[in-house]
């Protein structure tokens, strides 16, 4: 027989209480970004992960990571973003390797990217986090690319957002030992908030018109480059 209709309305009150409670846990367990991903060069700051000499035949696509990371180099220095570059354990698994100088001159123009050694799996080390404090605070939209993503990569992103910053994941710049590991740590990221982007998106991004002042010398370095090396 049908219910009353107090009944009725009961438990369609009671169903709908139910969807929103199951909307606020699935919003609570995948938070979004605090904006929309908008990206602009006064307020970003690129990060370089643990790109060194020992991983070159152990990480799957490193060439690629390589090349990606080499085109966000060069982009950084035209559209005047601060780079902050770490090496994990350099005494046993080497520098950054040589394709990507972290310091030096180019068209007579010196530059210096902040470098720090460090133990920690996150970039995020004490030093690194003063140097934030002290010389780019201001700028509170973070772009990573890198290695591993499962776990330099990972963990770095979870304290950014942990700090309040908007993170960027430069997808063809970043991998790990194990094609599964990436895949999943690429998950893991946008659950945490983050934003999966492409190198060429996030520089189009930053400059936003075709009559920004770099426009042309970033678009050739784009040029350059070619098919995306993780196609």
């Amino acid at each position: 027989s049908a219910l009353p209709r107090s009944s009725a309305l009961v438990s369609s009150a009671a169903a709908r209480g139910l969807a929103l409670r199951t909307m606020a846990a699935a919003a609570a367990a995948h938070p979004p970004p605090q904006g929309l991903g908008r990206l602009r060069s006064e307020d970003t700051i690129f990060f370089l992960c643990d790109i060194q000499e020992r991983f070159r035949d152990l990480i799957h696509r490193f060439p690629a990571v390589v090349q990606t990371a080499d085109l966000m180099l060069q982009a950084a220095r035209a559209l005047e973003v601060p780079v902050v570059a770490t090496e994990q354990y350099p005494r046993a698994l080497g520098h950054t390797v040589a394709e990507l100088p972290l310091s030096g001159a180019v068209e007579g123009e010196e530059y210096a990217h902040a470098v720090f050694a460090k133990t920690k799996f996150s970039m995020i080390t004490e030093e690194v986090q003063a140097h934030l404090e002290s010389t780019a605070s201001t700028r509170r939209c973070a772009v990573i690319f890198g290695i591993e993503a499962h776990v330099c990569v990972l963990q770095t992103c979870l304290d950014l957002r942990a700090m309040g910053y908007d993170v960027h994941v430069v997808v063809d710049g970043v991998s790990s030992q194990r094609p599964h590991d990436r895949a999943v740590a690429l998950q893991r990221l946008r659950d945490a908030g983050c934003f999966l982007t492409t190198a060429e998106s996030v520089l189009f991004l930053v400059m936003g018109d075709a009559t920004y002042p770099k426009f042309k010398q970033v678009s050739n370095l784009l040029k350059a480059r070619g098919q995306s090396p993780f196609a």
